[in-house]
């Protein structure tokens, strides 16, 4: 084992994503592999400790303490994942256990009395007894001794997705108590349970357990031959003590150094908001040179403040509220005044109404300045939407709104609060199209115009790619045609939206109504420089998505160094994959791609932010872009080479594909799981009668 290495590149593999939790799965995968404690030749070997285990179990069998327990069949080689150390040796779950069972199904009861343990009270944290119901007294007492919980049993959840596999020791002080149907007890004999504990929640069993279980529904099941059949590699069983105990110890590590790192990452957090709230605060925005040194601030510190997808949207936020706040461009005295464009708009909206394509209704007053929340700049206004453009609910009278009536061969797109919800500015997507008769219960809308959700979604926003019909849960407005578009809009409905919200009620499903969005204020500048502060916002949320998109090459190199690191001083080819739904205590789950094990890990590139510095500061130099190095190609991509040795058309067994490629059982599993979950293999039968083929 490297270990030199993985100390070499701690600092850096300690900031990738799920760090802490993959390197607890490292202590786990060294422990079980005989890697984490010297042997000492000192010690009976497991060989002997198997035989005393042996000699134990037929003398409680002849006294009737057990009852007899079937043999199993020895360790195959192809159950073997890995090599261990000469003092080890491969047994099965059935051989060093006095007992394995599944509890049964009880009768439950209203009245205090005995507990019954669910799968819902093994939790990785601990047993949780509050979770746990009452059984009858009439049902108690058709159990058998065996059946009430001992200390140091160990309760394995047996049933279902997402919790089979949680397994805890029981050590508490408590008379009668059993488990239902969905737990397996498994009591150990003359090893250490805690060890056992460990092998049975690393990623060997626990992260192939849903793979591996069966069931006659469509609930996964571990069945009690499945569970008596388990693999264990078992070390002596004075090395089992020192095992249990250095991972306890390196566990605790991981927790400080967890903790560590979320202190860290908090501070983090709340430097990032007070250095961007500074400078988004109305008092202190205008002040110049304080304004200005707010800013240089936070870009000269933005490697450090921007490491995580929610600082850039943080970023985002601000540079909208100094967009609508007349503080990203300058203003211009040749630009005229926002209050001479209200004015031409609304003698525009009389000549409509006059030509009676407006109703009188639609004439809104102008704005009075002084209510607004804030400072303008001079030339600025403020407006409401109502007096700018058409502004109005959509509309959809049919009941029910999915009714197939409405859209059996239809050709006109229909919208829904979704797609604005995931529009990202631009509504480039639909939910259906309606038919002539569905176009006559609605309105369409024409490509162009600002769309707002006022219902499940509040205040989500989109622009128009298309001509469109919504419903009424979606709000109109196209601005008058003075405006070359709704995007600066767009962009102040973006600002808006945490105030809006706040008008919603604490119902179901949230909503707001048409009135909320017609009262709210706009802070409008002259149009020369509404055209410079669209094209100034454009430009840095661009480079926001490019900040963005470096952070996640920057986490993606830190998790392959990570990787190509542990595999390195584990000497293996690649880690396990593991499923990301599934977590264990101080055990995280995630999938670990296959990648080469190079020579000396290669460490990330830093990535770019000057080009944002400069943007914002305007009057800074722009710096060249760097480039973020890409990925090494992965050397050690298992599936990749399994299909390579297949030919489409023909099926192969397992022994001939692994076999070929020299694969060991583990890297097998990890390997056909993915091929099979991605559907560029397809299974046929069964176990071993298992036959793979290129879908």
């Amino acid at each position: 084992m490297n270990a030199a290495r993985l100390l070499e590149y701690f600092d850096r593999i300690a900031e990738a994503p799920d760090a802490v939790s993959r390197l607890r799965k490292f202590i786990l995968d060294l422990a079980v592999r005989g890697k984490l404690v010297e042997q000492d030749p000192n010690d009976e070997p497991a060989s002997e400790l198997l035989k005393a285990i042996q000699g134990k179990k037929a003398r409680l069998e002849k006294q009737g303490v057990i009852k007899s327990i079937k043999k199993v069949p020895l360790v195959e080689d192809d159950e073997v994942e890995f090599s261990l150390p000469s003092s080890w040796l491969w047994t099965r779950l059935n051989d060093i256990t006095q007992y394995i069972q599944r509890g049964k199904s009880p009768k439950y009861s209203n009245e205090e009395g005995p507990l019954v343990i669910s799968q819902k009270c093994v939790q990785w944290t601990g047993l949780n007894l509050g979770l746990a119901r009452y059984i009858t007294k009439e049902s108690i007492s058709e159990y058998d001794e065996s059946r009430f919980l001992r200390q140091g049993d160990l309760l394995w959840n047996s049933t279902g997705t997402g919790t089979i596999g949680r397994i805890v020791k029981f050590t508490l002080d408590y008379d009668r108590l059993v488990c239902d149907s969905h737990v397996t007890i498994v009591r150990c004999l003359l090893v250490s349970p805690e060890y056992v504990r460990l092998w049975l929640m690393s990623d060997h069993v626990y992260g192939n357990i849903e793979e591996l279980a069966s069931g006659s529904t469509n609930q996964v099941e571990l069945t009690a031959q499945m569970a008596i059949n388990q693999v264990l590699p078992l070390p002596p069983l004075a090395e089992q003590h020192r095992i249990v105990a250095k991972v306890d110890e390196l566990m605790a590590l991981c927790d400080r150094l967890e903790a560590s790192q979320a202190k860290r990452e908090s501070r983090r957090d709340r430097l990032a908001s007070a250095s961007l709230k500074r400078i988004g605060q109305p008092e202190d925005v205008g002040n110049g040179e304080d304004f200005r040194e707010n800013v240089r601030f936070h870009l000269r510190h933005l490697p450090r403040l921007a490491t995580r997808p929610e600082h850039v949207k943080e970023l985002r936020q601000t540079i909208l509220n100094l967009a609508v706040r007349g503080k990203l461009v300058p203003q211009d005295p040749n630009d005229g005044s926002a209050s001479e464009l209200l004015k031409k708009i609304h003698l525009e909206k009389v000549k409509l109404i006059s030509s009676r394509k407006f109703l009188k209704s639609d004439l809104e007053d102008t704005t009075d300045e002084k209510n607004g929340p804030f400072q303008l700049p001079i030339g600025w206004a403020w407006a409401r939407f109502p007096e700018l453009g058409m502004f109005g609910r959509g509309k959809s009278k049919h009941r029910p709104r999915n009714d197939a009536v409405l859209f059996d061969g239809g050709t006109h797109y229909f919208i829904q609060t979704g797609d604005v919800a995931r529009s990202n500015g631009v509504i480039k997507t639909y939910t259906n199209k309606y038919n002539e008769i569905g176009l006559a219960q609605s309105a369409k809308w024409p490509a162009g115009t600002l769309c707002i959700t006022i219902a499940a979604n509040i205040a989500d926003s989109g622009i128009l790619s298309f001509d469109a019909c919504f419903p009424d849960s979606v709000v109109g407005f196209i601005p008058a045609r003075v405006y070359d578009n709704a995007r600066y809009f767009e962009y102040f409905v973006r600002t808006a939206k945490a105030d809006l919200l706040e008008f919603a009620p604490a119902t179901a499903q949230k909503n707001i109504n048409l009135n909320i969005l017609c009262s709210v204020l706009i802070p409008l500048p002259p149009l020369a420089e509404q055209h410079r502060i669209v094209a100034k916002v454009d430009k840095l949320m661009n480079l926001c998505d490019k900040l963005e998109v470096h952070l996640a090459a920057n986490q993606t190199n830190k998790s392959k160094l990570l990787e190509a690191t542990l595999c390195d001083a584990l000497g293996v080819t690649c880690l396990p994959v593991s499923r990301p739904s599934r977590s264990a205590p101080s055990l995280k789950r995630v999938a670990v791609t296959h990648s080469e094990q190079p020579s000396k890990p290669i460490a990330p590139r830093p990535g770019p932010v000057e080009t944002l510095t400069a943007a914002v500061q305007g009057s800074l130099i722009e710096q060249p872009t760097p480039q973020v190095g890409k990925p090494r190609a992965a050397n050690g991509d298992v599936p990749g080479a399994i299909l390579a040795q297949m030919q489409p058309g023909q099926e192969y067994s397992r022994a001939q594909l692994a076999e070929a490629l020299g694969l060991s059982v583990y890297e097998w599993n990890m390997a056909i799981r993915e091929l099979k979950e991605s559907r560029r293999v397809v299974q046929t039968g069964e176990r071993r009668g298992a036959r793979y083929r290129i879908n």
